[in-house]
């Protein structure tokens, strides 16, 4: 999912996702109307509806429920499209790495999905999911007893202290930079100033920021309420690192690890072989398994090649299944139309929401941008991600993978997703403003071109005179990053980095982040959207917080106007036949690695 290190990789993602429309990833608009797989695909909406809560040590207390049927023993052979470019957690914030985390590394906290689909941050290697006191400014962990690395050291708070502080040091430059920001008071990467060189030079943090007072107790000082914390540890970017086996940047390509699995060996672009941790201790574990006895990963296997073996069904691959990889577009039309093909399938969110931006420093009139968000349809960019297998309608800019995710449709684009030209035009006319200039800048894969034309046409209809401009897909985000671009409208996706609003809304529509290349794409600068992003992220009660954010959702979406919501990205994933214990976990946005295991 999800800031200004994370602003860069999320635009990644959404370049990404963008791409991938042209590609394996999204296009062509088949679809295929099946009750079942709409009702597979919207009850992850459901089981989020009611707030994700955070545990307590009786949550967070293992062992994992076990998975109905499963067994222990096999190899199963996994297919990737992209290889892991880090291993070091303090560099994971891509979603491949973080489907490979949840298997060999730790952290303070975790996501918990029981059997019943219910989602709880618990304590993972800490005894729940943190302890608030002064109002939200202080948290602190106990860590559980029996945690250990790979060669049977224990995990100590002096661990957990090395890999916050090494987090400062310049050679970690790819992962979440939250922590590190909550903890300087600051914004950017001005936090490097706190601790420049990390630990290494034996500087570090002073306890007024993070004490260790034994070797099992933890405590951060905030100079803000941090309420979101639990959430936070349980990014893998903030998983322990083995502080007496810390090499640097090697260990970004031999990490010491801490969860069920350690790596056996890696051949950089080519496999990866995983097998069980011996010191992994399952009554430490609230939400993993070590089913299986190794997983055999490869990579460089497109969508349509790792969908076409799993389909097939033959020999290795009954017992295959991609972590990541989506059904390729192409080939969903046959997979879910083929009962005994769509059983063995799951589905579910991916953090994203996709939405058309209106660049408010040159459309200042809210006629316009009202007029425009009425004209727009949605439907070209829902069919060119696959239709229902692919995306959902969005009403809001807030993803139903959210935590108190509410359910609304303001500007009617559920309800209309071929858009509203009379009314637009009605509302252009009557403000004088038929004919206004409209550059239109999009991306130009197979699907971007697709939706754009259709889009154009609608707006034109609408009353507004419309050219557009056409941008290379390796560049686009770039272009459209600059505060001073010269387009008026533009496509982006966002996507979240734990399940709260609070990674959303602030960086996407924080006047005060303008800046080139930051996420606020559409240069928003409300004083009032500024003003309650401070009250909220101020809250301590986190119900009372997500609503609030809701509440903001809907002034954004129809008082200020800065974009139009367009559709929720979801996945659709395959397995073998002799794969079991497979479901979608939204906080992942995959398949959930750690339930897996073999069929006799």
């Amino acid at each position: 999912m999800r800031r200004t290190r994370a602003a860069l990789v999320a635009v990644a993602a959404g370049a990404l996702v963008l791409t991938a429309c042209s590609s394996g990833g999204g296009g062509g608009g088949k679809s295929t109307e099946n009750k079942d797989a709409k009702a597979k695909q919207s009850k992850s909406a459901q089981e989020l509806a009611g707030a994700i809560t955070f545990g307590d040590d009786a949550a967070s207390k293992g062992p994992a429920e076990p998975v109905p049927g499963a067994v222990s023993g096999g190899t199963m052979n996994v297919l990737e499209r992209d290889s892991y470019t880090h291993l070091d957690p303090g560099q994971i914030y891509v979603q491949n790495e973080y489907q490979l985390a949840t298997l060999i590394h730790r952290g303070l906290t975790t996501y918990k999905l029981d059997n019943a689909g219910k989602y709880t941050v618990v304590g993972d290697l800490a005894t729940n999911s943190g302890e608030q006191s002064d109002g939200g400014k202080t948290w602190t962990f106990h860590l559980k007893d029996n945690i250990k690395f790979q060669d049977g050291t224990p995990i100590t708070s002096k661990d957990i202290r090395w890999t916050v502080e090494r987090l400062f040091a310049p050679f970690i430059t790819n992962g979440p930079a939250y922590l590190q920001q909550w903890l300087a008071n600051t914004s950017g990467t001005d936090y490097r100033k706190l601790l420049p060189a990390g630990p290494y030079n034996g500087q570090h943090l002073p306890d007024t920021l993070l004490s260790t007072p034994d070797e099992k107790t933890v405590v951060f000082h905030f100079t803000k309420p941090q309420p979101d914390t639990p959430y936070l540890f349980a990014l893998p970017g903030y998983a322990v690192v083995d502080s007496a086996k810390d090499t640097k940047q090697a260990y970004d390509k031999a990490p010491v690890a801490s969860g069920p699995y350690m790596i056996k060996d890696f051949n950089q672009g080519k496999s990866m072989t995983l097998v069980k941790n011996p010191n992994w201790d399952p009554n430490s574990d609230s939400s993993r398994h070590q089913y299986v006895d190794s997983f055999a990963i490869t990579f460089n296997h497109q969508y349509e090649d790792s969908t076409k073996r799993m389909m097939s069904d033959a020999g290795e691959n009954q017992t295959s299944v991609s972590f990541s990889n989506a059904v390729d577009t192409d080939n969903t039309p046959t997979v879910v139309g083929t009962p005994s093909i769509y059983k063995r399938t799951v589905a579910g969110y991916q953090p994203f929401t996709g939405q058309i931006n209106f660049n408010m420093k040159r459309i200042t009139d809210l006629n316009v941008r009202k007029a425009l968000a009425l004209a727009i349809p949605t439907k070209p960019v829902y069919q060119a991600l696959g239709a229902e297998y692919g995306a959902e309608y969005a009403g809001g800019f807030l993803s139903p993978a959210l935590a108190g995710y509410q359910k609304s449709d303001p500007l009617g684009k559920i309800a209309n997703p071929n858009g509203d030209a009379a009314a637009a035009k009605k509302i252009l006319t009557d403000a004088g403003k038929v004919n206004t200039k409209i550059t239109y800048a999009y991306v130009n894969t197979t699907q971007g071109q697709q939706y754009s034309v259709a889009i154009a046409a609608a707006l034109k209809a609408a009353g507004f005179d419309v050219q557009r401009k056409e941008l290379p897909s390796d560049t686009y985000y770039d272009l459209i990053g600059k505060v001073d671009n010269q387009y008026d409208i533009y496509a982006s996706a966002w996507g979240a980095d734990w399940p709260s609003a609070s990674t959303v809304i602030p960086p996407v529509f924080d006047g005060r982040t303008i800046a080139d290349q930051a996420p606020n794409y559409s240069h928003v600068n409300d004083p009032y959207i500024n003003s309650q992003i401070d009250k909220i992220s101020a809250m301590t009660d986190p119900a009372a917080a997500q609503k609030a954010w809701f509440d903001l959702n809907t002034y954004i979406t129809t008082k200020v106007i800065p974009a139009v919501p367009t559709v929720y990205y979801k996945q659709l994933q395959l397995f073998g036949s002799k794969v079991g214990g497979a479901v979608y976990n939204n906080m992942w946005s995959g398949i959930d690695c750690t339930k897996l295991f073999l069929k006799p």
